[in-house]
């Protein structure tokens, strides 16, 4: 198979080096060490985010913290990555057809990653994993805790899944090329895996699960106004639902994406330059509405506020009197890096 031109024609340069199983494996391993960063920045800077997420505290001084305990974690997920890697690369040599026989090392790979955060090691984290699996059960049905039993950690893991939302669509068509007969997980990967709109809806859940998280901070809201007998401290709900929104425009989006790759005129009825620019419409909507979103009321900045609040000479121009970072070029290197994110 050597030299395959059927094989050769659908693998370029990059997808050589780094199949499918492999990238979504390193964005899984990555996401960990930005964890393990994350939390050893905060603590480095007093703000607690264990308690925050209502993550139980540690009984003894002796303990690691936890951001040492996500270090752990990390290392041992990325030690077997990094030999599964370089043995790929000496097997295949950059050989089209012999990345494509070789599809076993990266999804044992991925087996592996499983394998790490269920079984019941206890040096490797084992609260950290077991809280985390919880979480993500308690989500994936639909359920969100009270404030006083971490709430807040709830909404931080489904955010997380909204991130790795393509991620978890790449996954199934790995996993789907791998198990199907006549195929590899390391070929050219399949977007109409399962069907035209199997992968959209897989990539929608994080999107549904957010949704239903909103409506049910709503309804909660509500409850509590009614059982006070008026609009308590809370308001009446509508930020919630504002909040629902946001999630709602992704929809419109991963729909149109579907219609576009499987585009057949004939069905739709209308041109693909139509479908496009509706599609970007819809683009533009879910970008700029989070990007809004994220600056206004996820990070309390006064960037989209009146002028006289923007302007205040109590803070740096567009950002807020209370402030855990002094540097304000942090703040508005966070705000470039959120808005180039949000329209790529």
């Amino acid at each position: 198979m050597d030299g395959d031109p059927a094989v050769e024609s659908q693998l370029d340069g990059f997808s050589l080096v780094l199949p499918l199983p492999y990238r979504v494996a390193l964005i899984i391993v990555l996401g960990v060490w930005a964890w393990g960063l994350n939390l050893h920045y905060l603590h480095l800077i007093k703000i607690d985010v264990p308690s925050l997420i209502r993550y139980p505290a540690r009984n003894s001084p002796t303990e690691p913290p936890h951001h040492l305990s996500t270090y752990r974690l990390a290392t041992i997920l990325t030690i077997p990555l990094a030999i599964s890697l370089f043995l790929f690369w000496i097997i295949t040599q950059g050989n089209p057809a012999s990345v494509a026989s070789w599809e076993i090392l990266p999804n044992l790979y991925l087996l592996v990653l499983v394998l790490a955060f269920v079984l019941p090691i206890q040096r490797v984290s084992r609260s950290g994993r077991y809280r985390t699996l919880a979480t993500l059960k308690r989500i994936s049905i639909g359920g969100l805790a009270e404030a006083h039993d971490g709430k807040f950690g709830d909404v931080l893991m489904a955010d997380v899944l909204t991130s790795y939302a393509k991620v978890m669509g790449d996954l199934f068509i790995a996993l789907y090329m791998f198990f199907s007969s006549g195929r590899s997980s390391t070929e050219k990967p399949d977007r109409q895996a399962g069907g035209s709109y199997l992968v959209p809806f897989i990539i929608a859940i994080p999107s549904m699960i957010r949704l239903r998280q909103c409506l049910i901070e709503y309804f909660r809201v509500r409850k509590a106004n009614a059982k006070a007998g008026g609009i308590g401290a809370h308001g009446w709900g509508g930020q919630h639902l504002a909040n629902a929104l946001k999630y709602s425009s992704a929809f419109p989006v991963i729909i149109l994406s579907a219609l576009m790759r499987g585009y057949d005129p004939a069905k739709i009825g209308m041109s693909e330059a139509g479908l496009f620019r509706l599609w970007l419409f819809f683009v533009f909507v879910n970008s700029f509405y989070s990007f809004y979103w994220d600056v206004t009321k996820d990070w309390d900045l006064s960037l989209f506020s009146t002028a006289r609040e923007r302007n205040d000479p109590e803070h740096p121009w567009a950002l807020r009197r209370n402030r855990y970072f002094h540097a304000k070029e942090m703040y508005y290197g966070a705000i470039c890096i959120d808005l180039m994110l949000r329209c790529t």
